[in-house]
């Protein structure tokens, strides 16, 4: 009988497979140091028996310079470079797709995890303001999401994993080096100026790990961001915004697109484990954990705006009741559709109108411009090339068809 593949337990005329004994052993699992943060990189290195200052070193190198390579880490010495060569690697995700849109507007989609693995999207929107320019990443916590929001295109695919930090804080490192690929290492400054945690999945659902990023972000070896410039956004996972509040100060924005419960129990089902009262009551809590220089000032209200679903008058009148007690912000967001979506986008008059009576009453009110369209950027789009691996997508568009077939059959 004939060996065949390398590593079967197969034997011929009673000798042992030569080939088993003589198979490499795997190769040592490399430490990716790109999510790992300063406290994390201080133990590490004194494990290592260096000085926990290297920490903050390698992280300047990775996070402000763009570094991958630890040869390019000239205050490091050369022992010390090649035992990290060794044991170590930084990696961000693996971009397989990257579109840049017309009106300045960054897209990449980034494969994670090992072989085919999954795919995540994070959007990139500059702009102006009195500050000047401003490039505001959309990042993602997880492949999928778990909540289903019923306007929401990326809860369609259902949810398949969390991302790891350096999963998370690799797609700020990328979009900033998209900047810089071309420039000295020595010239190399941060280009993203604010991160939004309000990509693919809810980020209070991966607590450590994107604590974890925010840290990174927040760190003055790292990206250095102004908390105030850095904004958790969550559908309402109640004890866990009670947790962001002891944990780190950044700003908070709620995905709220519904006034009432009855409503919000439609187009947001975790407001029935978490109805609006409790979720305003931890809002009001988190704002309460107020510093001299916090970020909490005040909360964020998303409102992506729906066609006769949550646009009418009344609508507003219930907004203004439910808001009375909360120092806010309103970003009204007008709905993107995405194929077999159940709802159409309000017109530009109607979202006018539901804006001026918040203006009237006090509130900053205002309209999300509508970006990269072209390249599937806009909110709600972020599904785009991402691979369904699970039956909520194909249940979701039996059940529009079956609708879509009964309003025919009663017309």
């Amino acid at each position: 009988m004939a060996l065949e593949a390398v590593g079967s337990s197969l034997v011929s005329d009673g000798q042992q497979n030569t080939a088993t004994l003589h198979q490499p052993a795997n190769p040592v699992q490399k430490v990716n140091l790109l999510g790992m943060s300063r406290a994390e990189l201080e133990k590490f290195f004194e494990d290592l028996g260096e000085k926990k200052f290297r920490a903050g070193q390698v992280m300047k190198w990775i996070h402000q310079y763009f570094v991958t390579d630890f040869a390019e880490m000239t205050n490091i010495s050369g022992k010390l470079r090649d035992k990290l060569v060794q044991i170590c690697e930084i990696k961000a995700p693996e971009v397989v797709h990257r579109n840049y849109s017309k009106d300045g507007t960054r897209k990449w989609v980034f494969r994670v995890g090992e072989g085919k693995g999954s795919l995540v999207e994070t959007v990139l929107i500059p702009a102006e303001d009195k500050t000047g320019s401003r490039k505001t990443l959309c990042i993602s916590s997880q492949v999928g999401c778990a909540l289903d929001c019923s306007f929401c295109s990326t809860g369609k695919q259902g949810f398949q994993r969390d991302l790891t930090p350096a999963e998370i804080i690799g797609q700020l490192w990328m979009a900033n080096f998209s900047y810089m690929e071309d420039v000295p290492v020595a010239e190399r400054e941060r280009s993203v100026t604010n991160v939004v945690m309000m990509g693919m999945g809810e980020p209070l659902l991966n607590y450590d790990a994107v604590l974890s990023s925010m840290r990174i972000m927040l760190d003055d070896f790292a990206y250095g961001m102004s908390k105030r410039r850095v904004t958790l956004s969550t559908s309402g996972v109640v004890p866990k915004i009670d947790q962001l509040a002891q944990d780190i100060d950044v700003a908070l924005a709620i995905s709220l697109h519904a006034p009432n419960d009855e409503l919000r129990n439609e187009l947001v089902p975790i407001n029935k484990k978490y109805p609006l009262e409790q979720l305003i009551t931890a809002c009001q809590r988190y704002i309460a954990k107020d510093g001299n220089e916090s970020a909490r000032k005040h909360v964020t209200i998303e409102y992506v705006m729906l066609d006769g679903v949550n646009d009418q008058p009344e609508h507003a009148q219930q907004l203004l009741k439910l808001l009375k007690n909360l120092p806010s912000k309103i970003n009204l967001i007008p709905f993107n559709p995405f194929p077999h979506a159940p709802y159409g986008r309000s017109s530009r008059n109607r979202i006018i109108a539901f804006q001026k009576t918040l203006s009237d009453a006090g509130f900053v009110c205002t309209i999300r411009q509508t970006r990269g369209d072209d390249i599937d950027a806009a909110c709600g789009q972020l599904v785009g090339q991402v691979a369904d691996r699970t039956r909520r997508a194909a249940q979701w568009q039996k059940k529009i068809a079956e609708k879509n077939e009964i309003i025919r059959s009663k017309g």
